[in-house]
């Protein structure tokens, strides 16, 4: 009677043990994949600075050229100072919708088999791969926002605010790069990939805040953004930034985007064995 209850007891032991020893891997597994995209960017440092090219350009450029078009910024606020977050998530856009690149290549090089041979939880690896694109988002911001603070453009310099907008540009950045693993899982060449990534990018970044204020928009394309998490994203960005958002209140555009986020990751873990079909 004694040895039924203490195998029932053992029983009863594993089976909690069990839900602690899946997410103790699954956090293993994801912080060994963000120390390997950590690795690659250590070994990349010139494609960070050569990628803030274009977000400058954009700012000082095009926001230069549409700075007298006062109905394109807010009320008291300059279009320049208005540009910054949209760019900032415009750069972190194309960081993260071209990450599929890498798996494509992973998957021709024979590198992809093999990580998916390992014990790593599917989740878990998709996880450690998006950090990859947050981190290099989140260096490519503190770039942009140390050439904007030498600029003297008038933004909200607390650390609690700029700490909380790198925070929602990483959570965002990081959906949009499982989305991106999403697509490779489905496109078998990197021609294609391009054209894809290229086609899907671009209506993301024009249909959403990052340039213009929703109130311009005409009825039909204000419905497509208030859809689109990139206007979620770039209204957050503003709130913290500037203290000009949108009519939503702050925690709707990080729940969004964490949304956006655990919903494309859960679907690129599905899709994820697909990539070596």
């Amino acid at each position: 009677m004694a040895s039924a209850q203490d195998a029932a007891w053992s029983a009863g032991s594993a089976e909690l043990l069990r839900p602690r020893a899946r997410a103790r891997r699954l956090f293993e597994g994801t912080a060994a994949m963000a120390q390997v995209e950590l690795r690659k960017l250590r070994h990349d440092n010139l494609d960070i600075f050569t990628r803030s090219v274009q977000p400058l350009l954009w700012l000082f450029v095009f926001g230069t050229a549409l700075e007298g078009v006062r109905r394109f910024g807010a009320a008291g606020v300059d279009y320049k100072a208005f540009l910054v977050p949209g760019v900032m998530a415009q750069a972190a856009l194309f960081i993260s919708i071209f990450f599929g690149l890498a798996i494509i290549w992973e998957r021709d090089a024979g590198q992809l088999q093999r990580l998916l041979a390992t014990p790593v939880p599917r989740f878990g690896i998709v996880l450690g791969k998006s950090s990859g694109a947050g981190i290099r988002a989140l260096v490519q911001a503190l770039v942009l926002l140390g050439v904007v603070a030498l600029a003297r453009i008038d933004l909200v310099w607390t650390v609690g605010r700029v700490v909380g907008a790198l925070a929602l540009l990483v959570i965002a950045t990081g959906g949009f790069a499982c989305l991106s693993m999403m697509l490779a899982a489905l496109l078998k060449t990197r021609e294609r990939f391009m054209g894809i990534g290229q086609m899907v990018a671009m209506p993301l970044f024009f249909a959403s805040s990052a340039l213009y204020p929703l109130a311009i928009m005409p009825g039909w394309l204000q419905a497509v953004a208030r859809a689109n998490p990139l206007t979620y994203e770039v209204h957050g960005l503003r709130e913290l930034l500037l203290g000009v958002g949108g009519t939503e209140p702050l925690w709707v555009d990080f729940g969004v985007c964490a949304a956006f986020f655990l919903v494309t990751a859960s679907l690129a873990a599905k899709a994820y064995p697909r990539s070596i079909l």
